[in-house]
């Protein structure tokens, strides 16, 4: 970066006008410290904007996406992979008491930042109690959606560990793709009627994508109990 004013240098930038003037590059080459052989950090920084598609790309790369640019390599791509999940967390809000979470909109406000954007599927519960007051979440699992990796047994052991008294069943699309599939249809009838069983009723299931989410309580698509 010899090249570079030293006042338009993004350390010398971030501290005279703060982090907000910087651009996307800038902050991203803070993050990576330095550039590999033949190619400085601001263009090492570019490079791996363009190859996750921006910003919004790095949200949901893996560190083998990372790691294909040259001159990133494993410890690069963790320091990167960390500075993302604590923008992540950022985002999620914080309660002196637990919130309430009546609605589809107000469960997928509080899923999206953390789960909205992941590059691999995971499924997991929101736990409710009788006033549907978040108890925690629950990852089940991680990778490929099917009857067997989010199977009833998983589900609903988590619930009653936690007594919750309603649960709220959410996803991720990688695709950015919120409408759901035939087996996610398939999955959301299976442990509907599984909860009916065991007195726990399933209040929605989310599909999430970026910033944009699927409800099948909203659509009308959760089988109902027969109370």
């Amino acid at each position: 970066m010899k090249e570079i004013a030293l006042h338009d240098r993004p350390r010398e930038k971030l501290e005279r006008l703060g982090p907000s003037a910087l651009g996307d590059n800038e902050l991203l080459a803070l993050v990576l410290g330095s550039g590999s052989r033949g190619r400085d950090v601001l263009d090492l920084a570019n490079v791996l904007l363009d190859e996750c598609g921006g910003l919004h790309g790095l949200t949901r790369a893996a560190a083998a996406d990372l790691r294909r640019v040259p001159g990133v390599g494993g410890a690069r791509a963790a320091q990167v992979l960390a500075a993302v999940e604590l923008g992540r967390r950022t985002l999620m809000r914080t309660h002196a008491e637990r919130p309430r979470l009546n609605t589809p909109r107000q469960l997928a406000s509080y899923l999206l930042p953390q789960h909205g954007s992941r590059p691999v599927e995971q499924f997991g519960i929101v736990l409710l109690d009788t006033k549907h007051r978040l108890l925690q979440v629950k990852l089940v699992s991680t990778g490929s959606l099917d009857s067997t990796v989010a199977h009833p047994r998983e589900v609903f052991r988590e619930a009653i560990a936690a007594r919750a008294a309603a649960i709220v069943l959410f996803h991720n699309h990688p695709s950015g793709d919120p409408r759901p599939s035939a087996d996610d249809v398939a999955l959301t009838v299976r442990l509907a009627e599984a909860g009916a069983v065991v007195g726990i009723d399933v209040l929605d299931h989310l599909i999430l994508a970026d910033q944009r989410y699927y409800s099948f309580t909203e659509a009308g698509q959760l089988p109902q109990g027969d109370g």
